[in-house]
């Protein structure tokens, strides 16, 4: 069964893994792609791209996420009583109080980011505020800094950056192969065969490569959500109020207007609004489920 501690180290070894295999698999484009067409500079060109992305998604994505989010940090004198819903909650869970943010969105939602406690930032939007309750409001910001406590937030954000970078650099490398050349050729030895095989191979790597990280990103987050609400619901010892903000932000229709494939994850619900998405697809567990075992917790 699944504690606060064996997460925080699970969330901790996925992270090397999922990033050790960003390294592998760009080098892996990388070399089909040299092979292909007879030039070593695109394999050097692999390793260094997959080492600076994984430096650069460890060190920076907490930003790009507030900034692809367009939240703007909040201090103690622009929402006092928020600021303090959030100071108590953090004292409550033990660990240092986030950064507050903001965004400027009708549609309600919330999300945690950051790579680790002494960086991590707790982003609501407008409209979570006009339509939670305090109770309701105190269960969302419990939810979020449970991912915090739990070392979801380095995970979580370091996937937004490494599977936009994989679906991009996967996009190049196919439009490259049909609209940039056939590469080397040498009829007389095969080469010509080997060269188209190793095309096929590569069509399919880059393609294949941008589901898998997809599949990655929907294992991981489906399953903390139940562990973030549980934790939660422990830090304010009232799963009512997470629950009744579950079920509230799950009935509005509005997307949220900067919400993307790449950061649908990060946030408490889905972002899109009551789009239908296959159970299948969803980076979110079903609020129906949710609910339930928020009430099956309670004492």
């Amino acid at each position: 069964m699944a504690t606060l501690y064996t997460q925080q180290d699970k969330n901790t070894r996925k992270t090397w893994v999922l990033m050790s295999l960003f390294f592998i698999v760009i080098i892996a484009i990388g070399f089909i792609f040299a092979q292909i067409y007879g030039d070593s500079t695109i394999l050097y060109f692999a390793v260094i791209f997959s080492l600076a992305m994984n430096f650069f998604s460890y060190w920076y994505s907490d930003k790009i996420v507030l900034k692809m989010a367009g939240a703007k940090e909040v201090l103690f004198g622009e929402n006092k009583e928020l600021y303090r819903i959030l100071e108590n909650l953090s004292i409550t869970a033990g660990i240092k109080m986030p950064k507050l943010y903001i965004i400027s969105d009708p549609a309600p939602n919330a999300f945690a980011t950051g790579r680790n406690e002494d960086h991590a930032v707790v982003a609501v939007t407008s409209g979570l505020l006009e339509m939670l309750d305090k109770s309701e409001l105190e269960g969302v910001i419990a939810h979020e800094l449970s991912h915090i406590g739990n070392k979801d937030i380095l995970l979580s954000t370091v996937i937004v950056v490494l599977v936009g970078f994989i679906a991009l650099i996967s996009d190049w490398f196919l439009r490259f192969t049909f609209w940039g050349g056939r590469g080397k050729s040498n009829d007389r030895e095969g080469g010509g065969q080997a060269q188209i095989i190793m095309m096929v191979v590569g069509i399919i790597l880059a393609i294949l490569a941008p589901i898998a990280t997809t599949i990655i990103q929907l294992a991981i987050s489906r399953k903390r959500e139940f562990l973030a609400d549980a934790s939660g619901a422990l830090i304010t010892r009232y799963p009512d109020g997470l629950a009744s903000a579950l079920q509230k932000i799950s009935s509005c229709s509005l997307p949220m207007k900067h919400a993307s494939k790449a950061t649908a994850h990060l946030y408490i619900s889905n972002p899109f609004g009551r789009k239908k998405i296959s159970k299948l697809f969803s980076t979110h567990p079903p609020v129906e489920e949710r609910i339930k075992a928020l009430m099956q917790a309670k004492v």
